[in-house]
């Protein structure tokens, strides 16, 4: 237990580290191709936090171990919203008032509507992950399409305020591939470790896969959406998890249906996805600002995180 709970922190420590350096290359690689800092926000960023979640539901699929993957997609959006979302604005409330997030919150319902019909059936096939992979494409090209018509929007000085500093084209494929490796590496050490660890505890895959790996592979999202709620940059701290949760829900989720394809696990849609889509519509309700611009405040906040709490419990007690 001891060794496989090592691999797991090590694992996580890496993650972290590869995400950063992935981003950091990127990004710097895009503004030296002349990107705008608002593309830059909307896609790379967004996909930079969702890399651990696609190496981990990647590697976990081609070893066998689909449920884990399922887990951490799923897992994912409910931490990033109840739990990132809930400690991030119990720090600072958070104020919406790009018009960009606005446009993205109807999407995102739009993607979660599209995986549910997909898993009705209680499967998930290659026909199913290759119509996630699509939407993915299609996502990235309306994210795209969204940031080259919009001109002035309030995110975009906040995406170009945290650009990195200049650096060279070597530099900057530098940092972007060792990231990549060091997220491979990590993502075959935490699977090793979670899988090992649920063999001990008696529990399913698909268990540590909400809780363990879906926790982990979220840092990367909280850690995001602390500094930038901190740095009074509360698009970004929001703009981050609805981009992070698309990703995973089309391109996290993808993988186990190319890889592993299978049985979607009963408790994902009696128990697991009914929750993410309840905490996303309160997500909306209070990022979209009907009346003016949105506002997550500490109150909201903290109800978010009880509610991750409470639903922790529930699966200790389903478990046990």
């Amino acid at each position: 237990m001891l060794m496989s709970s090592l691999l797991i922190l090590i694992g996580f420590v890496m993650l972290v580290w590869g995400a950063e350096r992935f981003v950091l290359g990127a990004a710097a690689t895009a503004r030296n191709f002349g990107v705008s800092p608002l593309i830059v926000g909307l896609t790379i960023v967004g996909f930079g936090t969702s890399a651990p979640e696609m190496l981990v539901s990647g590697v976990a699929a081609w070893e066998g171990n689909p449920g884990l993957s399922i887990g951490n997609a799923i897992g994912s959006n409910i931490a990033n919203i109840a739990l990132v979302m809930g400690v991030a604005a119990l720090v600072v409330p958070l104020s919406v008032h790009s018009k960009t997030l606005r446009r993205e919150l109807p999407i995102l319902l739009l993607v979660m509507v599209l995986v549910l019909v997909l898993m009705l059936d209680g499967t998930l096939g290659r026909g199913d992950g290759l119509m996630l992979i699509l939407g993915m494409g299609v996502m990235i090209f309306w994210l795209v399409m969204l940031g080259l018509r919009t001109r002035t929007d309030l995110m975009g000085g906040e995406f170009d305020a945290e650009m990195p500093d200049e650096m060279s084209n070597k530099k900057a494929m530098f940092w972007l591939l060792l990231g990549m490796v060091v997220l491979f590496l990590g993502s075959r050490l935490l699977v090793t470790g979670a899988v090992d660890v649920a063999k001990m505890l008696g529990v399913s895959d698909l268990v540590i896969g909400l809780t363990i790996i879906a926790i982990g592979t979220s840092l990367p999202e909280l850690a995001t959406s602390i500094t930038s709620a901190l740095k009074g940059e509360h698009d970004i701290a929001v703009g981050n998890i609805i981009g992070s949760n698309m990703f995973n829900l089309l391109g996290v989720m993808a993988l186990p249906g190319l890889i592993a394809p299978g049985l979607v696990p009963d408790a994902v849609l009696d128990r697991d996805y009914p929750l993410m889509v309840g905490l996303t519509l309160a997500f909306i309700l209070m990022a979209y600002g009907y009346r003016g611009h949105g506002r997550i405040n500490r109150v909201e906040g903290l109800v978010l995180l009880m509610v991750y709490i409470g639903y922790l419990y529930v699966i200790y007690l389903e478990s046990v």
